[in-house]
């Protein structure tokens, strides 16, 4: 029996959800660059846009009916590993460069990471409970729900909001690891996470034009 030819590397990257997740990669990337230099506003509306991008990779693969059964398999593990970095690597630097890279903010680091990619090992393997429900939060809420924490950074002192900011994101790792069943938010919801991307894009952005 001959073996099957292997396809070359980057054939799978014109993918078209794949381009994609590369695009949500790069926004993550941008999310980390911004984080390490202290500019959070600028490095939560990056983060934004890495879930943003996250969602609609998944969407544009749905609406490709032609795509190969390798090139579906290939997305899936793409897409695997850009989660751990915008939603596990890129909270816990967040995370350590608001504490001033403290060292006891390195085990909350940590510990979101690990969740992280425990929880896509996990999924990798078992996938939903059903069609609409996943077994703990999805990491892509990791994002979500830190930028909305950080509305209210304003009214914290600085030392005050890293603690709260330590606390949520170990809670988040909690909530990931847990077996509370969470909906998978699909059809017009779509529609509630751009509204929601743009308008604390919009927030951000006006942060930073006061800045500067």
């Amino acid at each position: 029996m001959s073996e099957k030819k292997q396809a070359g590397m980057l054939t799978f990257a014109k993918d078209l959800p794949n381009i994609c997740s590369l695009f949500g990669l790069f926004s993550t990337v941008l999310a980390i660059y911004f984080a390490i230099l202290g500019n959070f506003p600028a490095s939560i509306i990056a983060m934004l846009w890495a879930a943003l991008f996250d969602w609609y990779d998944g969407i544009i693969a749905r609406r490709m009916k032609e795509r190969t059964k390798d090139q579906g398999v290939f997305g899936g593990q793409l897409d695997s590993m850009i989660d751990i970095v915008s939603f596990g690597v890129l909270p816990a630097i967040l995370l350590l460069s608001y504490g001033n890279y403290n060292i006891w903010f390195i085990p909350g680091a940590f510990i979101i990471i690990a969740s992280c990619a425990i929880r896509l090992s996990y999924f990798n393997i078992y996938g939903l409970i059903d069609s609409k429900t996943y077994k703990g939060l999805a990491v892509d809420n990791n994002a979500l729900i830190i930028a909305f924490v950080f509305l209210f950074e304003g009214l914290f002192q600085h030392t005050t909001f890293s603690i709260l900011l330590y606390i949520i994101i170990l809670a988040l790792a909690a909530l990931n690891l847990s077996s509370i069943p969470t909906p998978k938010f699909v059809g017009k919801w779509i529609y509630v996470l751009v509204l929601y991307v743009l308008a604390l894009t919009s927030f951000f952005g006006w942060q930073l034009w006061h800045q500067s």
